[in-house]
């Protein structure tokens, strides 16, 4: 019951300054949640495990490092770890479906998922914010159709009329921001998933 009482924040200070209980605290506190998680995304619990395994292994060196500063947001930044390392694991095995540029953009389908459970919900926030600075990259013609397009839900003839460009102009606009949206996710190796 002693456990309890402690944040993740100060366990997880305890562990950085030698304490290794602490560490087991957090796993043992964490380890449902965490594993049903992985477990949910991959449905093989032996793939679940490692998976688990590995993102505690990061979790350590992580904080072994002196790199963590997610100041008292220990679990979704643990969440974040396992939800890349199952993108790692689907990619590894040609399982994660392909991007291509012949549809509207499929990122921002996960931003319309309204049946969220907690992590869920945490993951969907940082996609939705990686999502708003990918964008933030991108050339200003590009960032202004793509923001009318996805966000306002106008028509490419609405576009066409607000921007004062042809409609095949702003399409092109429309295809090449989700062809340089792609790149800088490439370049920044960032996964974004439901």
């Amino acid at each position: 019951m002693q456990h309890e009482l402690i944040t993740d924040a100060t366990l997880v200070s305890n562990y950085i300054r030698g304490n290794e209980a602490a560490l087991e605290t957090l796993i043992v506190r964490h380890k449902q949640k965490v594993y049903s998680f992985i477990y949910s995304k991959v449905y093989d619990k032996d793939v679940a495990e490692d998976i688990f395994q590995d993102t505690f292994i990061k979790v350590i060196r992580t904080l072994k490092r002196g790199s963590y500063n997610e100041e008292g947001k220990f679990l979704p930044w643990v969440m974040r770890i396992s939800h890349n390392l199952v993108i790692d694991y689907f990619r590894k095995n040609n399982r994660m479906p392909k991007f291509d540029n012949a549809g509207e953009f499929s990122i921002f389908s996960v931003l319309s998922d309204s049946s969220l459970n907690a992590e869920k919900t945490i993951i969907k926030e940082q996609v939705e914010n990686d999502v708003r600075r990918l964008v933030q990259e991108l050339p200003e013609d590009q960032k202004e159709v793509l923001l009318m397009r996805i966000y306002n839900d106008m028509s490419f003839k609405e576009i066409s009329d607000r921007t004062g460009v042809s409609i095949n102009t702003a399409l092109g606009r429309m295809r090449y921001a989700l062809i340089n949206l792609r790149k800088i996710i490439d370049k920044h190796n960032i996964v974004l998933t439901n």
